[in-house]
């Protein structure tokens, strides 16, 4: 896809990833909609790319809908959409099972649901339209395992199966999928003030530091990159495609080395 001219919603795209695609979009000539939660800072971005802030709690589908609906009324029909705003919690005291019920809904209906949400809104009008992209950031979580995160990990796996479908049910529609699937990137979600780079030390995933933190411009350019190619996989760390064949070579093998990385964690 060529982004120049093209009208770009990005969810989340107030802070992190989000935020960085806004600024990267803009510069590609993209006309940007950030949308998020935090609307005050939604607008400071919005303000800086000249764009649109809209608010939108992702988990719910009428908020995307509406989103969509005033972005199409007020700057013009949704070419790009980007599924980027994602949560994780951590498992819960007694291990994979024990995060609460209200951690796993809110994994699923935000890192699964509101790409089922965007693309249940936009798949039928951009078919009629010719085309457009969807763009979902899930994780190398959805392709691996987050150690200590099985909400977070099983809703990755499952916003990667829901792409696969997509690309494979509407590709000769004209509909461009991109599945994003990086490691650690300098967030808030991985406890990393997004400005400095500099752990908060307020959460973060063992094993972070592992393959290197990305920048989360690196990560933008990886997107655009991937969204310009037509590449169905984005993987910011290319190291991950190693790690995946490695699982799906010998799964035992892989649990095996998974729970001696897991040990090792602890240890430290």
């Amino acid at each position: 896809m060529d982004i120049k001219g093209k009208v770009a919603v990005v969810t989340g795209g107030a802070h992190g990833i989000g935020r960085a695609l806004c600024r990267a979009l803009r510069i590609e000539g993209a006309r940007v909609v950030v949308a998020d939660l935090d609307i005050e800072t939604a607008a400071r971005i919005a303000e800086e790319v000249d764009g649109l802030a809209v608010h939108v709690d992702v988990s719910r589908e009428e908020d995307i809908v509406s989103a969509v609906d005033r972005v199409e009324r007020e700057i013009g029909p949704v070419d790009l959409f980007i599924s980027n705003a994602g949560v994780a919690f951590g498992d819960g005291p007694d291990g994979a099972a024990s995060a609460s019920n209200e951690r796993w809904r809110a994994c699923i209906d935000i890192n699964l649901m509101a790409h089922v949400y965007a693309a249940r809104v936009l798949v039928p009008r951009m078919v009629s339209r010719g085309g457009g992209c969807l763009v979902n950031v899930a994780s190398a979580a959805g392709l691996l395992c987050q150690i200590g995160e099985a909400a977070y990990t099983a809703s990755k796996h499952a916003a990667v199966a829901f792409a696969e479908s997509l690309a494979i049910t509407h590709g000769d529609d004209g509909i461009q999928v991109c599945m994003v699937c990086p490691q650690a990137v300098a967030t808030r979600l991985i406890g990393m003030d997004e400005d400095t780079g500099i752990e908060d030390g307020s959460s973060g995933f063992g094993g972070n530091d592992v393959d290197g933190v990305l920048s989360a411009e690196y990560v933008a350019d990886c997107i655009l990159a991937g969204i310009q190619n037509e590449q169905f996989m984005v993987l910011p760390h290319p190291q991950v495609s190693t790690y995946f064949r490695r699982k799906a070579d010998d799964h035992d093998r892989w649990i095996r080395g998974m729970q001696r990385f897991r040990q090792k964690i602890l240890d430290e």
